[in-house]
């Protein structure tokens, strides 16, 4: 999570949509990192609203808006696959070495998924606490970055590279119909938030 004091915003980091390079895109621009440990990187909405929020506005009666970025789910998905897969989780309850990406993401559709298909929800990271709608002011798609950018350039005055950063190994993904129209029908949420970053 970054706050940019000066220009009334605070950036949620939703996991595993290109914060890490956001991050170094902008530094040293944020007036407060939260960056270590991950709870404190990935604070979601409704932890930002009920723990920090209160804290800055004791510094100063600011407005300051939230910006997140959110990616399409079946890549999110895939990028949470790849990331599971990698050597030093071997033999961990949340290695994805020996499971088919489609296993991965039938298991995420289910209530209690395994540990290796633990992975959380973007919908419910930016969302307020108890509210099923989305609480963010400014959402955006990870796969419509020059909007992003557009966005932080006028914001910052200034232009704003991106360079790629903790990117999890590539890899070509692709569920079957059956499994693609489950995780639809079964977290419809993390598609309909999806698509508002769109508006």
């Amino acid at each position: 999570m970054l706050v940019f004091w000066k220009e009334h915003l605070v950036f949620l980091a939703v996991p595993k949509t290109g914060t890490t390079a956001i991050e170094g895109a902008l530094a040293p621009k944020p007036a407060l990192v939260f960056r270590d440990p991950p709870i404190l990187k990935h604070t979601p909405l409704y932890r930002y609203r009920r723990l920090v929020e209160p804290f800055l506005m004791k510094a100063g009666e600011i407005e300051l808006e939230t910006l997140a970025v959110i990616r399409h789910p079946v890549d999110w998905l895939g990028s949470w696959y790849r990331y599971r897969r990698r050597d030093d989780l071997v033999g961990h309850p949340n290695s994805t070495r020996e499971i088919s990406f489609d296993d991965f993401v039938i298991e995420y559709t289910k209530g209690k998924p395994a540990p290796f298909a633990d992975v959380g929800s973007q919908a419910k990271f930016l969302t307020s606490g108890g509210e099923d709608k989305l609480g963010i002011d400014h959402l955006f798609r990870y796969e419509d970055q020059p909007r992003m950018l557009a966005f932080f350039e006028e914001r910052f005055g200034e232009p704003i590279a991106l360079k790629r950063l903790n990117v999890s190994p590539p890899m070509a993904l692709a569920l079957k119909p059956e499994t693609l129209a489950r995780l639809e029908k079964k977290r419809t949420d993390e598609f309909e938030a999806w698509e508002s970053a769109g508006r």
